[in-house]
């Protein structure tokens, strides 16, 4: 730090384990307010940079996009700190999360029932490469053929 208590982008980045990129992306982003500047132009980021740095982090490393880690800050910079409308934030990313799970397991039970029947690796027609080049319109839900889920769909 220097004489003021302020750091450059540089040290921030070491200190924190944030790319430097990453931090000039939160700042074109709005998610801190731009730093002061030294004489030459340098960004100097002060403690109230760093511990906002730290909560934005923590919140991505959760899984929270920057829409809500924005709704997150706003409800932290307000003086009454509103729980219910934090909770009512983090209960949506629970859900999510929570389907992000369901949605693994089946993909690991496909993946790994389809596996097993090419666990000899003798025959010349490959199930998984047929299910990955079949023209299917990407959408919410996992799907796989027939062929490699049985009779049932991936939800």
């Amino acid at each position: 730090m220097d004489r003021s208590g302020r750091i450059a982008i540089g040290r921030l980045a070491k200190h924190t384990g944030t790319n430097i990129e990453t931090i000039r992306y939160y700042e074109r982003v709005g998610l801190w307010p731009a730093p002061a500047r030294s004489a030459g132009g340098y960004r100097l980021y002060g403690t109230a940079h760093l511990k906002r740095l730290n909560f934005i982090r923590r919140a991505r490393t959760l899984g929270f996009s920057i829409g809500e880690v924005r709704t997150l800050l706003r409800l932290a910079d307000e003086r009454k700190r509103p729980c219910a409308e934090v909770r009512v934030v983090a209960e949506a990313h629970l859900a999510d999360v929570r389907t992000k799970i369901a949605d693994l397991k089946v993909m690991e039970r496909v993946l790994r029932e389809t596996v097993a029947r090419c666990a000899d690796g003798t025959g010349s027609h490959c199930l998984l490469i047929d299910a990955l080049y079949r023209d299917e319109k990407p959408d919410r839900q996992v799907s796989a053929p027939r062929s490699l889920s049985g009779a049932r769909g991936l939800r």
